[in-house]
């Protein structure tokens, strides 16, 4: 009996079902899953980096591969497959890759130390050795053997302030390019990291950056929207031999740092020279806790900081480049809100003149405990004592910060903080001679304030991070409490958000408040003297749709809406940015979006220049709207630049502005960038109409991988200055490095020369 052409039908049609059920079964069990071990064996033998990975540890070590894309799409595995492999001996942590490649021409900005990921190819590990799924380290090489590394916080979850690339240690690699590949070999000295030698696992994972293509892998399958790098996409590294414990680890940086300025302003010229020793030391105190201090320290060779335009009533945050305050931050500097940060370390050893410049305020000592205390526990302690400062009116100065976290459930924790700033020997006779405005501070008195001496200010501050096992799911709660000698009451900030993430659509919503006298002084609170005391309340949402077809990898809608009370429930700000964006395949990104503001002014103010036009004045409204259009080229390209523009109202008067930036890189020796940003402020006569514009080329040279020179020139309209920064640097040893930096001002007009300075400072690793 022949079957019927129905019964045959029905029969293809649930082979076809079932074997496409086995194919994508299998798709499924051919990814790297979270939580897949990686065992790590003591090497038998010594360890040479050559590149070769020819010794019978390499031969013998268990591969981790099977590398799967995570973007531009998350569905298959690498095209080019990477290799890696680990092990170590009693000094050293050893890791090895393997990129498979072809002859496409690899990218990457210079040979600089401490690289941006994004702008070039590299390759790295990601290193959890507390097991906690929220710390850890990684580092990082490209194609051409340049080494950067940092810390992880926040589970790696966090693309912004998860990733820290200012630690700084010691460790050594190399990297061979072959035909069809390009192997690098790591060296880590148990000695550079903190880790906890009982732990019998730690969280690894190893993710390659393939910018040439466009492509993003690692060895843990990770969803399109969620970094690769995060420990809830990790796998486990066990130990079948376990890890070094624990000897003697101090390592002492000394230093000599001087230089002569010139300030050309005065009559006759001033001139000053000096000559300053000083020592920076990391001591182990145990293998996953470590004490930093610092005597008599100079930042003289950190970069100056980027010009900006500001047309709002508030203070513009600056970040801070100095790398002591940097290393092991993530307690300190994750405190609070944006809205409402208890610590800003900007403020210590840093103050503005009668004048309204940032002054450099001399450092006498500081001391940094920070670590883990078991999987569960972490501290973070900081003590700084700064000098007494008289031409601006400052006394010495203490400030203590102190941190301790306590994680639970998988992504989660719990923090207590405490911020303390002391004025020393300030009695009320010094009102005369201490006059900075850092010391003084408005005391609510009826229906008025009034100025009084502060002498010292502290702020209690409690965290709660929330974070779901996959990462969909994140929330955050805060409260801050502020003391000091004036104000009794109202002295408190809090809030909380919630954030949503899901392939397709990411949400997310909060609300904040801080009351009229609360008062950070080593912290950072915009509102600070805009308002007397605010609500704020926050939502945002992108949508995210994947095409099949090229050139557009992704693109959807995004919408950003935030509004502001005061405590009474009269509405001070509302401000409203819909948009859509488009990222394409050959990197480059184009976005539009429309900006809708509203403003009752609590605070007198002009965004030119309070001096010389008229302010909007204090109950006044204003109702404008704008757009705004953002295109990125091609990234991979030799030049490449970045242009946005915004047009349309500002107040009651209109502005066009144009900001951007164009680079030129002579790979892999260094670039060539401008940046720059003008404004053409056309308000009602008695407010002023005005072009503002800054325009900053910088030429980055990297001679090899030790020698390196940065010039970097800002022409500012708003400033009335031109100002020249040459910052040279040769890396004689790992982590031991001689600078020569060179400063200049001028005049706008003229180009006379104001003030010029010239410094050295030579510094030394020495471990004992």
């Amino acid at each position: 009996m022949r079957p019927h052409p129905r019964h045959i039908l029905t029969f293809t049609l649930f082979v076809c079902l079932v074997g496409s059920c086995i194919t994508a079964y299998s798709q499924e069990l051919s990814k790297n899953l979270p939580g897949k071990k990686l065992s790590i064996r003591k090497a038998k033998g010594a360890i040479t980096l050559d590149g070769k990975l020819d010794e019978a540890d390499w031969q013998e070590a268990q591969v981790a591969n099977d590398f799967f894309l995570n973007y531009p799409v998350d569905t298959t595995h690498a095209e080019f497959q990477t290799e890696a492999r680990v092990t170590f001996d009693d000094h050293q942590f050893y890791v090895s890759f393997v990129c498979h490649d072809n002859s496409i021409p690899d990218v990457v900005q210079s040979l600089r130390r401490d690289y941006d990921f994004d702008t070039n190819d590299n390759m790295g590990v990601f290193i959890g050795p507390y097991n906690d799924a929220i710390n850890g380290f990684y580092f990082l090489v490209t194609p051409y053997g340049v080494q950067h590394e940092g810390t992880i916080a926040a589970g790696g979850a966090d693309g912004d302030g998860g990733y820290n690339a200012t630690w700084d240690n010691k460790w050594y690699s190399k990297v061979v390019k072959y035909e069809d590949k390009w192997i690098a070999e790591l060296a880590i000295p148990f000695k550079s990291f903190r880790y906890k030698s009982n732990v019998e696992e730690w969280n690894i994972t190893f993710l390659r950056y393939d910018l040439k293509r466009n492509r993003i892998s690692s060895w843990i399958a990770t969803p399109i929207q969620f970094i690769p790098a995060s420990f809830a996409y990790s796998g486990k590294l066990v130990w079948e031999d376990k890890p070094p414990h624990h000897t003697t680890n101090i390592s002492v940086i000394p230093f000599v740092a001087g230089g002569a300025s010139q300030d050309r302003t005065t009559d006759p010229v001033t001139k000053n020279s000096e000559l300053q020793v000083g020592m920076d030391a990391k001591i182990a105190v145990t293998p996953s806790l470590n004490l930093d201090l610092t005597v008599n320290p100079d930042f003289s060779q950190v970069e100056v900081d980027r010009q900006v335009i500001n047309l709002t009533r508030f203070e513009f945050q600056f970040p801070e480049r100095r790398q002591f305050f940097l290393e092991n931050n993530d307690l300190f500097e994750r405190m609070g809100f944006p809205e409402a940060r208890p610590f800003f370390s900007r403020r210590i050893g840093l103050a503005r003149d009668t004048s309204g410049n940032i002054v450099k305020i001399p450092i006498a000592y500081g001391a940094r405990l920070s670590g883990s205390l078991s999987r569960k526990w972490r501290i973070s302690m900081l003590n700084m004592q700064t000098k007494e400062k008289q031409s601006i009116g400052l006394p010495g100065q203490n400030f203590t910060v102190a941190a301790i976290q306590r994680n639970f459930w998988a992504q989660s924790n719990i923090q207590f903080s405490f911020v303390n700033k002391q004025s020393l020997t300030v009695g009320e006779s010094d009102t005369l001679k201490y006059f900075n405005k850092d010391l003084w501070m408005r005391k609510w008195n009826g229906n008025d304030t009034v100025r009084q001496l502060n002498k010292y200010n502290r702020v209690a501050a409690v965290d709660i991070e929330m974070r779901s096992k996959d990462n969909t799911w994140y929330s955050s709660l805060f409260y801050n409490h502020s003391f000091d000698d004036l104000n009794q009451s109202k002295n408190q900030a809090a809030g909380g958000a919630i954030t949503y993430t899901k392939r397709n659509v990411n949400l997310s919503g909060g609300a904040n408040f801080i009351q009229r006298n609360f008062n950070a002084e080593v912290g950072y609170v915009p509102s600070k003297g805009v308002y007397p005391g605010i609500v704020n309340f926050f939502v945002s949402g992108q949508g995210t749709m994947y095409p099949k077809g090229k050139p557009v990898i992704n693109h959807g809608p995004y919408l950003d809406a935030q509004a502001s009370t005061l405590p009474g429930g009269l509405v001070t700000d509302q401000l409203l940015n819909v948009g859509y964006y488009f990222n394409f395949l050959n990197t480059s990104m184009l976005q539009f979006t429309y900006n809708g503001t509203y403003q009752r002014l609590t605070n007198s103010f002009n965004p030119i220049d309070d001096e010389k036009f008229t302010s909007y004045q204090t109950g006044e409204e204003y109702t404008w709207n704008n757009a705004t259009a953002f295109f990125a080229s091609d990234q991979r390209k030799l030049f490449r630049y970045n242009l946005e523009t915004t047009i349309g109202q500002f107040y009651n008067g209109n502005n066009v502005n144009v900001n951007g930036e164009v680079n030129y890189r002579y790979q892999p020796y260094g670039s060539i960038s401008v940046r720059f940003d003008y404004n053409d402020l056309r308000l009602p006569m008695r407010y002023g109409k005005e072009k503002l514009f800054i325009v900053s080329p910088r030429m980055d040279l990297t001679f090899t991988h030790k020698l390196f020179l940065t010039t970097f020139v800002q022409y500012n309209t708003v400033a009335d200055n031109v100002n020249l920064n040459a910052r040279f640097q040769w890396r004689y040893k790992p982590a031991s490095d001689f600078f020569v930096v060179y400063t200049e001002n001028y005049l706008l007009q003229t180009f006379a020369s104001k003030s010029r300075a010239l410094v050295f400072k030579f510094t030394y690793w020495l471990n004992i």
